[in-house]
Parts: C-alpha cells; sequence; structure tokens
C-alpha cells in the first residue's frame, strides 16, 4: 500500500519531487528525509489509518531522536495556514495520498534547486486555504518511529543558519517559492503600496526629546551596567535630543540595584519599576513607549548587548528622517561577552528589499536587530504581552502598511552567552516558540487575505 522514497533533506530540487510522483503506484507515499528509520509496532499502519480518517493530502507525527544509544522524545507541533517558513520541522517521515501527491506535482511550473519540496507542501497547503485552521497537513501526536539525530548544536547554534551567507542561494530560491505561494492565494503584498506615515505625525514639541533607548531587563546583574553605559555614551547632533528609559520586571537578582547605582550617577537616566502583573518584554516595552517622557523614536537595546559605539542613536534619527518609514531595522554583529566576533559575524539581513521584504517576512524567523520605532505609530500598535516574538508581530504588523528602513552599518552588539533567552532551548521550548511564531504569521496571513478582499 505504501512506496517508500528518500530525500537528503529538506533541501531538494523541483527534478527530485518529480521523480517521486512519477514512481509512485501505490495509494500511499512515504517521503523519509533520512535514512534508518525504526517504526514503533504498527505505527505505519497508524499513519495510513489517521490519513484515510482525515482524508489529508499529508501526515506526520510524534517520533522519538537517536543520538548513540541516548533516545529522546522528539514531539514536532501542528501546522496551520501560517507555517510558512521553510525550516518547518514534519519529522523524517511524511505520509502522502498519492493521487494528491500526484495533482500537486502536476501543478508545480517552476524548476527550484534546492525548494522542491517547500513548493510542494506550498501547493498543498495552498489549494485548501479557506479560513483559520483549514489545512492539509495533520499532525499525528503519537510517537510512531525512531529516527537518528544528525545536528546536535544547541538551539543558538543553529538560530542564525538563514542569514549564513553561505545559505544565500538556498534562501533565495525560497523566498521566490513562498512569493508565488502568496500571490497564488491572494496574499501577496504589491511593492510601493503603503499608507502615508504622515497622516500619522503629530507636532514634534509633544515629544521631551528626539529619541528614546528602550531597555527592558529582568534578572541581568551581570549585563545590565553593560548596556545602560553603552546607551548613555550616546552622542546626538546639536538640534537633537536623547534619554534612557530602563523598565525593571520585579528583578530578584541585584539587577534593580545596579541600575540604582548608574541612576545615582546620572540624573537623566529614566527608571521604571513594574508591578507585580504580568508583563513580560511586551508589557515592558508598552510601558516605556506610553509614558510621556518617551521621545519621537524609540530604540532597541536589549539588556545584556551593547551599541557598536557612540553614534547608533544618531544613525537611527537620520534614518528615520530621510524616509518615511514606521521602522528602522539596524545591522548587528554576533559577539561573545568579551567582544570577540561569532560566526556568522555581522547579520544585515541584505535579503531584504524594499519591493518584497514584507512578503518575505512571512517566511523568515526574523526582520533583524536592533530596531528603532515611530512612536506615534506604535502606539496604535502596541507589542503584545508576551516574552518571545514580541518584535516579530510588531515588525510583521508595521510593514504590512508602512516601508521599513534599513541600516546596513553595524550599530549593535548582540552578545551570545549562557543566559541567552535562546542559548540552548530544550524541543518543548523550541516547539513552543516556534508555534507562537507560525501563530503570528497566522494572524498576519488572515489579515492580509482580508485587505485583498477589501
Amino acid at each position: 500500500m505504501i512506496d517508500t522514497f528518500y530525500l537528503p533533506g529538506r533541501v531538494c530540487p523541483t527534478k527530485a519531487i518529480r521523480e517521486i510522483a512519477q514512481k509512485a503506484t501505490e495509494p500511499y507515499t512515504m517521503i523519509c528525509l533520512k535514512p534508518d528509520i525504526e517504526w514503533v509496532y504498527l505505527g505505519q499502519e497508524r499513519m495510513i489509518q489517521v490519513l484515510e480518517m482525515t482524508q489529508a493530502t499529508m501526515v506526520y507525527a510524534d517520533h522519538f531522536a537517536k543520538i548513540g544509544d541516548v533516545v529522546t522524545e522528539a514531539p514536532v507541533i501542528d501546522y496551520q495556514i501560517g507555517a510558512l517558513r521553510d525550516d518547518f520541522d514534519f519529522g523524517a517521515v511524511m505520509l502522502w495520498d498519492t493521487a494528491k501527491l500526484k495533482a500537486i506535482v502536476a501543478q508545480m511550473d517552476t524548476e527550484y534547486e534546492f525548494a522542491g519540496l517547500y513548493d510542494l507542501r506550498l501547493r498543498g497547503d495552498g489549494l485548501q486555504v479557506t479560513g483559520y485552521g483549514n489545512v492539509p497537513f495533520v499532525h499525528i501526536p503519537e510517537y510512531l518511529y525512531y529516527e537518528v539525530e544528525t545536528d546536535t548544536r544547541k538551539s543558538g547554534e543553529k538560530l542564525f543558519d538563514y542569514v549564513n551567507p553561505a545559505n544565500r542561494a538556498v534562501q533565495i530560491e525560497m523566498e521566490q517559492c513562498v512569493t508565488a505561494h502568496l500571490k497564488r492565494i491572494g496574499a501577496y503584498l504589491k511593492p510601493g503600496e503603503y499608507k502615508k506615515i504622515s497622516d500619522i505625525r503629530i507636532q514634534d514639541s509633544e515629544y521631551p526629546v528626539t529619541a528614546s533607548v528602550i531597555i527592558p531587563c529582568k534578572n541581568r546583574a551581570r549585563t545590565i551596567a553593560d548596556a545602560v553605559h553603552s546607551a548613555l555614551a550616546q552622542k546626538v547632533r546639536d538640534g537633537y535630543s536623547f534619554n534612557v528609559i530602563v523598565v525593571d520586571d520585579n528583578s530578584t537578582d541585584g539587577t534593580a540595584e545596579k541600575i540604582s547605582e548608574i541612576r545615582s550617577q546620572n540624573s537623566d537616566l529614566i527608571v521604571i519599576h513594574q508591578d507585580k502583573t504580568w508583563h513580560a518584554i511586551g508589557g515592558n516595552w508598552n510601558v516605556a513607549i506610553h509614558d510621556p517622557r518617551c521621545g519621537k523614536y524609540a530604540i532597541q537595546l536589549d539588556s545584556d548587548d551593547t551599541y557598536f559605539d557612540e553614534t547608533t542613536v544618531q544613525k537611527f534619527i537620520d534614518a528615520f528622517e530621510s524616509g518615511n518609514y514606521g521602522m528602522v531595522i539596524g545591522t548587528y554583529q554576533l559577539t561573545n561577552m568579551a567582544g570577540e566576533t561569532l560566526p556568522p559575524g555581522v547579520i544585515d539581513h541584505r535579503e531584504w528589499t524594499d519591493d518584497n521584504g514584507r512578503n518575505n517576512a512571512l517566511r523568515i524567523n526574523g526582520l533583524g536587530a536592533p530596531r528603532g520605532f515611530y512612536v506615534p505609530l506604535l502606539r496604535t500598535i502596541n507589542y503584545p504581552t508576551t516574552k518571545y516574538g514580541e518584535d516579530y508581530a510588531v515588525g510583521l504588523r508595521i510593514s504590512r502598511d508602512y516601508p521599513i528602513g534599513r541600516i546596513y552599518d553595524v550599530v549593535y552588539n548582540c552578545r551570545r552567552w549562557e543566559d541567552n533567552s535562546d542559548a540552548n532551548c530544550d524541543i518543548v521550548a523550541m516547539n513552543r516558540n516556534n508555534w507562537y511564531k507560525d501563530r503570528l504569521r497566522t494572524f498576519e496571513l488572515l489579515a492580509r487575505l482580508q485587505s485583498s478582499k477589501i
């Protein structure tokens, strides 16, 4: 009942997908992305059963990962219509309805070198996009097989694969593929069709300073002083001004005391101490941008990072005032705590284009850093009250209606250390984070689909 085929990973040519469709003769086609799959007793039969019950196009399942003699659970997450990233993890086994697979492949009209499998599943998805939750790929939350895990890097080491220059050719094709998908389903945003930022512009005199550096923090006693001093050391030209707003979210490790010590020597430093309710990073940002002491532009500085030099704030001000931007994103370099550069080095997101950046934003996991915002606009959008993905949510929302400016000079040091929130996530945390970003994409995709109907 099953024809089984092997592909050496998610990156593959369209030609390989066509060959599978041509050779498949059984009712079900199994595509394996890793060799040496070992099945739980009746695991394949269960996949067939669920495929028949749901009439899905494809089913996939939780599994076990083997690293040497160690076996661990490797659950995956539900697919949703916003799961547009090309690295979505279905596991190593996908069971397809052969007739539907052949029908999808017959419509594949672009010959990709790398995006063949991505094109297959986007087309399979796009055929049935009619509303939230209506997806053709069904996740079976049962552990049905064992696969050998070959990528044993920590989550923080995998995080920057999609911006590694070595993967540039792959990323270009993936962008072409998702753009074609968005056009097919009616969610594509055409170049240059933006609202005017001037429509929400208000008098500069209503802002006490030109720009505010926003530093949300919680339990960063080791790094907060470096961040705050980096912000206070900024220089701006005559006619411009800035302040620094630190939002401490109930730190218990001495962070608040370090901030108070700096504040005693720098009266211009603004410190906001949060109450005991839930805030997370997004809520801390909201408190800062709605504070009457906030400037016209709000510029990000995470509590374990530093600015590259004393010109960062002025570069953001210049970028905002050179264009009609709702948001400006800079360039950062990865370093360790000693300031030594870590691979892949400079992250400038040059894959962003004015014409297609906001469409490709639905595929990639982030838009870059550091981020600056036009505060009157940000106050109408606000951050989601969460500690992960909050910046991505705001970036997606702004990109739908307003242009985003870029600074390609290095302006920021992203310091990697053991306490980074994404340094070494376990599978549960990674799944939670990936699911949430897919949900953000789903919200945004639905909004774009609705906008296209107006």
